[in-house]
């Protein structure tokens, strides 16, 4: 009996291989949804690998530049990081891969969609809403939820068994102890080993980055201007290589964060779900443009403003890493940053060295400092005097607690 079309967001990995055979088995057709976000994938190879399976159809979507563009750089206009660490670069990811997936599913009039997250992490919620959101009837098959599947299913030894019964290609390299999700923005390391919140990460564990001891004696000085908030040119003033497009911009300061061991955090964090877990991150590049535009927008944002702004910034990345991207009051909030960032422009110099970023300068025609106004060689258009009306004023409510509380003393 033919249940109908499911699209799968397919990885080509064990875990959605079996999957994608489990549902044509249990029968239904199914097409398979692969997304280049960034990540070092043999895309053909996995093409290959569905058809192999009995995939109806194989879509293979380059969706770097829309991840850049559409996702990155409004996270990077609002300085999105999660529990004051995480720059997300898996929680980013999960609304542009949705999207894609819905589009395909109306494409191919699938009345289902499928995915391979299990029911303990966050990324069921995060591809789940988006559907739900961008596709409101769709109905959703995830299976590691199912107990027709997870019953049978208990480990990664089950899984293979499965695959060795049904001719499904396994790869003979060694699996990394532990679970490794990558895109242009970051590799995430979390499971396996990495459970033990005690247990320290394996030197071998980070593909993206050096570790900083071992980064280049000498640093790199980059300048990076910005226009509405998000990068427009990076350029690398010890080598003369500048770079003008979104995507190209990322892909050269991974690069140079890579080469100097930037961007290495190791956290326990708070999933949506109610439970905490311990994720090993590298975000080289983003955490670089973080630091210019912390800089840059402090530069040219009136205070009151960016004081309002510094919230909404909160709010975004407890919305995106909960899988809200496609709410309405993450459109909304969107949209107030978006509004904040209109005079956020001008170059920051930077130096990446062992590790770290340090800021060098910065120049900005929306700059609202005034050298006159502040400098301690020139009155300019200020009255020193002020000040002690200014004091006074701010003192009233601090004199009136500090009398109230001897009062309570001296009746005690």
């Amino acid at each position: 009996m033919n249940k109908g079309t499911v699209v799968l967001a397919y990885s080509g990995g064990l875990d959605t291989s079996c999957i994608l055979t489990w549902l044509k088995n249990d029968g239904y057709d199914v097409v398979a949804f692969m997304a280049n976000v960034g990540q070092h994938e043999d895309f053909e190879a996995a093409r290959e690998k569905a058809v192999k399976l009995g995939a109806k159809e194989v879509y293979i979507e380059d969706l770097r530049h829309e991840f850049v563009e559409d996702f990155i750089w409004p996270s990077l206009q609002a300085n999105a990081v999660y529990e004051d660490r995480y720059l997300m670069g898996t929680s980013i990811a999960r609304p542009c891969i949705g999207r894609k997936l819905v589009e395909i599913a109306r494409k191919e009039g699938a009345e289902y969609v499928a995915h391979g997250a299990t029911g303990k992490g966050n990324d069921q919620v995060r591809f789940e809403l988006t559907c739900y959101a961008l596709y409101p009837e769709v109905k959703i098959l995830a299976p590691w939820r199912m107990p027709e599947f997870y019953n049978r299913f208990r480990g990664r030894s089950d899984l293979l068994a499965y695959a060795e019964q049904n001719g499904i290609p396994i790869s003979i390299s060694p699996r990394a102890p532990w679970s490794i999700d990558a895109n242009i923005m970051h590799i995430s390391y979390e499971s396996g080993i990495l459970e033990n919140p005690k247990s320290h990460a394996p030197v071998d564990l980070y593909l993206m980055t050096r570790d900083p001891k071992d980064a280049p004696s000498m640093p790199d000085v980059l300048e990076i201007e910005f226009k509405n908030g998000v990068p427009i040119k990076v350029v690398n003033q010890k080598e003369n290589v500048s770079k003008e497009t979104p995507l190209d911009i990322l892909l050269y300061l991974n690069e140079i964060g890579g080469k100097h061991g930037v961007g290495r955090i190791d956290i326990v964090e708070n999933r949506f779900i109610g439970m905490k877990s311990r994720g090993i991150y590298e975000t080289p590049g983003g955490t670089i443009l973080l630091q210019a535009h912390l800089d840059i927008e402090t530069f040219t944002m009136d205070k009151e403003v960016r004081r309002i702004k510094q919230g909404l910034g909160i709010k975004f990345s407890e919305l995106v890493y909960n899988g809200f991207w496609y709410s309405p009051e993450c459109i909304f909030v969107r949209h107030c940053i978006s509004k904040s960032q209109e005079d956020v422009e001008g170059k920051v110099q930077l130096s990446v060295f062992k590790g770290q970023v340090y800021i060098l300068g910065r120049e900005s025609v929306k700059s609202l400092y005034n050298a006159e106004l502040v400098s301690m060689d020139v009155q300019g258009d200020y009255d020193p005097g002020d000040a002690s009306g200014f004091i006074r004023v701010h003192a009233v409510r601090l004199r009136e607690h500090h009398r109230l509380q001897g009062l309570s003393s001296s009746k005690q």
